[in-house]
C-alpha cells in the first residue's frame, strides 16, 4: 500500500492490461415529477430492471474478458504507443491505490493468505472461496451492495449529475486485468457493467471536466484534466512492523489494530477542528488498513498543491525503519501535537506498552536508547537492564526518569521532549502520503469485497473505535449464507431497490449500509443548503435597479 517503503516480502503487482470496453451512453429521463426533497433523496435512480438474481450454486460462470468472441461491446486492449512524445493518458498511470497483496503474484487469487491465516470451510451446497469466488460476488453485488446510496455519495445529488458522468472508476478483473477510465452517465451503466465483468475490486479516482472514456479526444489539449476528488487517507498496519510484535506482513490482530484506532483519533479530530470537514467516512480496507473519505464541498475542489500542504500537515513520523530518530518536531509544540499527545499517552501505556512490549528484547531495547539525548544515561540505563535481563518495556520506560532522577545531571527539559518524541514515534498516524497528496491518485471503494479475505470494506462506526473489530467483519460467504439462511428470495420483475433492500437487511450488513446511508443523507443535506444559497445569491445579485 505505501509507495514511500515497501518491505522486501512485497512484490510488485503483475503487469495490468488497460482496457477500455465501449458502451453506448443512455441517460435516463429523471425528473423530480413535483417530489419533495425527501422523496428525491430516497428516489430510486436506477429504473432499468437489472438481471435476475440465481442462487451462485446454479449460475454459469461467465468466460473472462480475455477469452470472450469479438463483439461490438467486447473490451478493446489499448497498444502502447512507441512515439517519444508523452501522452495524456500517461500522466495518469499507476496513480491507482494501495498495491494490496491480493493482486500480487505472488498470491495469485489463491485465497489462502487470510488476516486469521486460515481458510474458511465451505458451506455445504455452497461455492467454495472468498471474494474473488464469482458466484458469490454476482449475489453480493445483485442483492447486498447498496447502489442507490453509492450512486447519491458519489454524486452529491439524487439525480444524475456530471459529479457522478464524469467520474472515474477502475474495475479489477481476476488474471490482473484491469479497466481504467470508466465512467457511466447512470447508475444503472456502472450497475450492468459491474454485473457483467464481476470485478474483484473496484477502485474510484477524481471528476473530470469530461468524459474519461474520451479522453483521447483532448490528448493535445487542457481540456481534460481532474476537476474534484474527496481528500483521501490511507493507513496500512505493514507500516507500523517496526514498532509492532503481534503480527508482521499482512497479518493483524485485535492488539496492532489499535494503532489504527489511535491514527483515527487523532485524525479525525485534527480534519474537524483544524480544517472545519464535517463529512469523513472512515473504512475498513478489508485486511490491514483503512481509509478515509473527506467529502465535504471545500475538501473535494482543493488542488494537488493544497492537499500537499495537508499530508505535510500530518507527517510527522519520517524516514524508513533503519533512519534512526523519525520524529523530530519544534518547540513550544504545535497545537495540533500538543492535542494528539494528550489523546496518544494512554493508547501508549496499554497498547503500546503493556500490549505490545517493544522493548523486552534486547536489540528493540538499543532502539531506545539510542532515541535518548544524554550519553550518560543511555549507559547506566544499558548497564541496569544487562544486569537485570527480562525487564518489560513497562519497566524501562520507568526507568528512565528513576535512573535520570538518581544521576542529577540529566537536562529534564530535553528528557521530556525526547519521550514526547518516541511517544509520537510509536503511536502518531503513518500515512501513505501520495494518496492524499494526488487528484488523480484511485482508492478502493467501500463495499467492495477483498478478493483475499473475503471480507467486505464497511464504514468504521467512529462514535464506536474501540468496539470495531476487523476480524468480525462480515465476509461475502458468510452473507450469501446467511440469505439462504433467512430465505432469501430470487428477485422478481418488477422489484425495486427497495424490496431487494429487503435482502441485506436481513443480514449482518444492516448496520454498516444504514450507517453509510444515514452519512450520504447528512451529505445531501449540507449539498442541497449550498444549492439554495447560491440561487439566493444569484436572485439577489440580479436585482439591481
Amino acid at each position: 500500500m505505501p509507495h514511500s517503503e515497501s518491505t522486501p516480502e512485497q512484490q510488485d503487482p503483475p503487469a495490468r492490461t488497460e482496457l477500455t470496453p465501449t458502451m453506448e451512453d443512455t441517460t435516463l429521463n429523471l425528473g423530480n415529477g413535483g417530489l419533495t426533497d425527501e422523496d428525491l433523496l430516497m428516489a430510486d435512480v436506477d429504473e432499468v430492471e437489472s438481471p435476475p438474481v440465481v442462487p451462485p450454486a446454479a449460475v454459469e460462470q461467465e468466460p473472462p474478458p480475455s477469452s470472450a468472441p469479438a463483439e461490438e461491446d467486447a473490451p478493446v486492449e489499448i497498444k502502447q504507443e512507441t512515439k517519444s512524445d508523452i501522452k495524456l493518458e500517461d500522466l495518469f498511470d499507476g496513480m491507482d491505490s494501495d498495491s494490496d497483496d491480493e493482486f500480487s503474484g505472488k498470491n495469485n487469487h489463491t485465497n489462502k493468505d487470510l488476516v486469521t491465516g486460515q481458510v474458511p470451510p465451505s458451506s455445504p451446497g455452497r461455492p467454495s472461496g472468498g471474494g474473488s469466488n464469482p458466484d458469490l460476488l454476482r449475489a453480493f453485488y445483485q442483492l447486498l451492495f447498496p447502489w442507490r446510496h453509492y450512486f447519491q455519495w458519489l454524486n452529491h445529488s439524487p439525480t444524475p449529475t456530471p459529479d457522478f458522468k464524469h467520474r472515474e472508476f477502475s474495475l479489477w478483473l481476476s488474471g490482473g486485468v484491469v479497466f481504467r477510465f470508466q465512467s457511466y452517465a447512470t447508475l444503472d451503466l456502472l450497475r450492468k457493467d459491474v454485473f457483467k465483468h464481476l470485478p474483484e475490486r473496484i477502485e474510484i479516482g477524481p471528476i473530470y471536466t469530461a468524459n474519461p472514456r474520451d479522453r483521447k479526444t483532448f490528448r493535445n489539449s487542457s481540456a481534460f484534466k481532474p476537476v474534484a476528488k474527496e481528500l483521501c487517507f490511507d493507513i496500512d498496519l505493514t507500516d507500523y512492523d517496526d514498532v509492532r510484535t503481534c503480527c508482521d506482513k499482512a497479518n493483524i490482530c485485535g492488539k496492532c489494530w489499535r494503532f489504527i484506532t489511535m491514527a483515527i483519533k487523532v485524525l479525525g479530530v485534527a480534519l474537524k477542528e483544524d480544517f472545519g470537514y464535517e463529512h469523513v467516512m472512515w473504512v475498513y480496507s478489508g485486511r490491514r488498513g483503512a481509509h478515509a473519505w473527506v467529502c465535504d464541498r471545500k475538501a473535494r475542489g482543493l488542488d494537488d498543491h493544497k492537499r500537499k500542504a495537508i499530508g505535510n500537515y500530518f507527517s510527522v513520523v519520517k524516514g524508513g525503519e533503519k533512519t534512526g530518530k523519525r520524529v523530530n518536531v519544534r518547540r513550544p509544540l504545535h497545537p495540533h501535537l500538543a492535542r494528539s499527545l494528550g489523546i496518544l499517552k494512554e493508547h501508549f501505556l496499554t497498547d503500546v506498552l503493556e500490549a505490545q512490549d517493544p522493548w523486552r528484547e534486547e536489540d528493540r531495547a538499543e532502539k531506545l536508547l539510542m532515541l535518548l539525548p544524554d550519553v550518560k544515561l543511555r549507559v547506566a540505563l544499558k548497564e541496569k537492564w544487562e544486569a537485570n535481563p527480562g525487564r518489560s518495556s513497562v519497566v524501562k520506560w520507568g526507568d528512565i526518569d528513576s535512573v535520570a532522577k538518581t544521576m542529577g545531571s540529566v537536562n529534564t527539559k530535553d528528557l521530556l521532549e525526547a519521550k514526547q518524541d518516541i511517544v509520537l514515534e510509536y503511536t502518531y498516524p503513518r500515512l501513505d502520503i501520495l494518496v492524499t497528496e494526488q487528484k488523480t491518485h484511485l482508492l478502493k471503494s467501500p463495499f467492495v469485497v477483498h478478493p483475499g479475505t473475503g471480507r467486505v470494506c464497511v464504514p468504521i462506526d467512529t462514535d464506536d473505535l474501540d468496539g470495531f473489530d476487523p476480524l468480525g467483519v462480515p465476509t461475502i460467504g458468510g452473507l450469501v449464507n446467511e440469505i439462504d439462511t433467512a430465505g432469501g428470495v430470487v428477485k422478481k420483475e418488477g422489484d425495486d431497490e427497495d424490496r431487494r433492500g429487503a435482502e441485506w437487511e436481513k443480514t449482518s450488513i444492516k448496520p454498516y449500509i444504514d450507517q453509510f446511508r444515514g452519512f450520504v443523507h447528512g451529505l445531501l443535506r449540507e449539498e442541497r443548503e449550498f444549492v439554495r444559497v447560491k440561487r439566493e445569491r444569484e436572485e439577489e445579485g440580479g436585482l439591481d435597479f
